[in-house]
């Protein structure tokens, strides 16, 4: 099979990551060189089995700790220095960074695709600031002289070839950058040896992939499309084109950075075995994701459920999903939704992390009605929720909660002064 590059929309795409970004910020802000320091961020110092946020590229790579170790894996080494987040200052400073971007970008052309990394779409800006390396090359000069953050930068002809370029080659490159370009698929997407390595491909579709005697981005590539089809539906036939470095999508045109979802994720500092504690868990966070639909005066129609086990098991967890009768943003509603799903899919292994999303958003204009509820009982949960929102907004998510949160296996009022999860702080010089 053969593509024809030049029928295809092409762009000049940085996709900009901050190098072990949490780990970074601690650095500077302790006046250290961020690829010189041992930093290693931890949820809870105290905790043995508390996860690692974040560690330095040294830590990295010479003690093998990285995101989602746990804090028994870390060595006594005098070197490392272990540190609790700090949100509100990553918040701040990735503010700062999006603020430079700006100066290189309209903001149609900038897709924030993550705290620590994003998407710049910088053919407009050519023709004030040079070429698409020589603009990723001052935007790495800007940020470590302003900020003293080191940024790599995969580069291509769209959006999935600069996230390609960056996982696969820009992140560990002596100056930072690589380009991938559709003249060069053969040298480059296809020598990607692991489909683990490829953007947008989930374990899930990997096993999938594997039963078909597919094991490499060259051999997806050289697949038939038609039995990726068939076997995988409209997703293998967009991983076959992806492995032909293919991608129509434009990042001016929005639909990138449409917020399509809400959604919120946990992990827990231990396993959780119990029904009940887990609910508990469960309700808490659809408390919050519920209240974020009702400020935003929208409803959902699609809940999605994603647990994963303990890595003490084989068994890694389910990712399952429900289509509601009606759109909703009550909290019982919903609650129940996830509830659901969990009983059907969960089979009383040790959970370690659990991940809610609301999607099919539309505005909140009218409600349907439910023939299972009374009036009374739908005006009472919509009332709770109401009353329960506007103490939050004006006195803090801490001012009232479940009563469940008290009891055992409950975390709210541990995360409640914490921002994403985490604790909030302070200063950057």
């Amino acid at each position: 099979m053969n593509i024809d590059y030049s029928q295809l929309p092409k762009r000049s795409v940085l996709c900009i990551d901050v190098k072990s970004f949490f780990a970074s910020v601690e650095a500077v802000r302790r006046k250290l060189h961020p690829l010189q320091a041992y930093i290693i961020v931890i949820a809870n110092k105290k905790l043995p089995g508390s996860v690692v946020l974040a560690a330095s590229p040294r830590v990295k790579k010479e003690f093998g700790i990285t995101t989602g170790s746990r804090a028994f894996e870390i060595p006594p080494d005098p070197r490392l220095v272990l540190v609790e987040p700090s949100m509100k200052l990553y918040l701040k400073v990735n503010k700062m960074i999006i603020r430079i971007f700006q100066r290189f970008v309209a903001n149609e052309d900038l897709h924030i695709y993550s705290i620590d990394e994003a998407f710049l779409d910088v053919t407009a800006s050519e023709r004030l600031f040079g070429d698409k390396i020589d603009i990723a090359r001052q935007i790495q000069r800007t940020v470590f002289k302003e900020l003293k953050l080191v940024v790599t930068i995969g580069i291509g002809d769209n959006p999935l070839l600069a996230k390609l370029a960056l996982d696969n080659e820009a992140k560990d490159a002596a100056d930072g950058l690589a380009y991938w370009s559709y003249a060069n698929i053969r040298e480059t997407v296809w020598k990607i040896p692991d489909l683990k390595d490829m953007w947008g491909v989930s374990s899930g579709y990997i096993k999938q992939l594997h039963s078909l005697g597919i094991h490499s981005v060259y051999e997806l590539a050289h697949a038939n499309p038609y039995v990726l089809k068939d076997r995988l539906g409209l997703l293998g036939l967009q991983l076959f084109y992806h492995a032909w470095g293919v991608d129509y999508s434009i990042l001016s045109e929005g639909s990138a950075s449409k917020e399509k979802s809400f959604s919120k994720s946990q992990i827990l500092m231990r396993d959780y075995y119990k029904l009940k504690e887990i609910h508990i868990v469960i309700r808490e966070m659809v408390d919050e994701v519920a209240m974020r639909l009702r400020a935003h005066k929208l409803t959902t129609a699609r809940v999605a459920l994603g647990i994963t086990y303990t890595k003490d098991i084989e068994a890694k967890g389910f990712r399952c999903q429900m289509t509601l009768d009606r759109g909703t943003n009550g909290t019982r509603e919903i609650l129940t939704s996830f509830q659901l799903l969990f009983k059907k899919h969960w089979h009383g292994q040790p959970v370690r992390q659990i991940y809610i999303s609301c999607s099919k958003l539309a505005p909140a204009r009218y409600e349907q009605i439910d023939f299972f509820l009374s009036d009374k009982m739908t005006e009472r949960n919509r009332a709770i929720d109401q009353v329960m929102d506007e103490l939050r907004l004006r006195f803090g998510k801490g001012i009232i909660f479940w009563g469940c949160s008290l009891q055992q296996g409950g975390t709210f009022l541990q995360r409640v002064h914490h921002v994403g999860g985490h604790k909030g702080e302070t200063a950057f010089d």
